[in-house]
């Protein structure tokens, strides 16, 4: 969950995470349990990453960068796709007609998204943001995803201030029922 170092190093590495979780849902075979189970384990990685991105990373991509606003925009409404798909095979059994399908949906929303902010989103941040605002974003977005939901919730707000206030309350109901049900052991 926590990596270290500055934003950058720290959600590029929740990005390898990422694309190894998908490569060993690859490996198991569809309407396997596991899936079920390895998809929820992406599930909370992605949700606890988006929301410190939004609680932390997106603020300073608006303050940061000219055209910030626009920036952030466009990341967050990747989000939002992700994080309806990420509902949708909540809500499904991994031998469901489509749960394959919305696998591969995901991956292909992600991978897009990741693509996007290493390339273009860390290199600007890293030329606009001094090595100290860059370590101080790292140590709030690692504090951000030890109280994150854990949960895909859509409709939830995703800009200040209203996510900076439900975001906490709403993880931990995520993890008293992630603890009461052993989902992500």
């Amino acid at each position: 969950m926590g990596h270290g170092g500055d934003v950058i190093q720290e959600l590029t590495t929740d990005h390898r995470e990422v694309d190894d979780l998908f490569a060993r849902i690859e490996k198991v075979p569809p309407g396997s349990p596991e899936r079920k189970h390895l998809v929820d384990l992406l599930t909370i990685e992605l949700v606890r990453h988006s929301v410190a991105e939004e609680l932390h990373l997106y603020p300073a991509v608006r303050e940061h960068l000219s055209g910030g606003d626009a920036l952030a925009e466009k990341e967050l409404s990747e989000h939002e796709r992700v994080e309806r798909l990420l509902k949708e095979l909540d809500e499904r059994e991994a031998d469901a007609s489509d749960f394959d399908r919305l696998i591969v949906e995901l991956r292909t929303e992600v991978t897009a998204h990741v693509q996007d902010e290493e390339e273009v989103l860390f290199a600007a941040l890293r030329r606009a943001c001094s090595a100290q605002t860059l370590d101080e974003l790292g140590e709030r977005v690692r504090t951000a995803k030890k109280t994150a939901p854990t949960r895909p919730h859509p409709g939830a707000p995703d800009t200040p201030p209203a996510n900076k206030l439900l975001a906490p309350g709403t993880g931990l109901v995520d993890r008293a029922r992630d603890f009461v049900t052993g989902r992500g052991k």
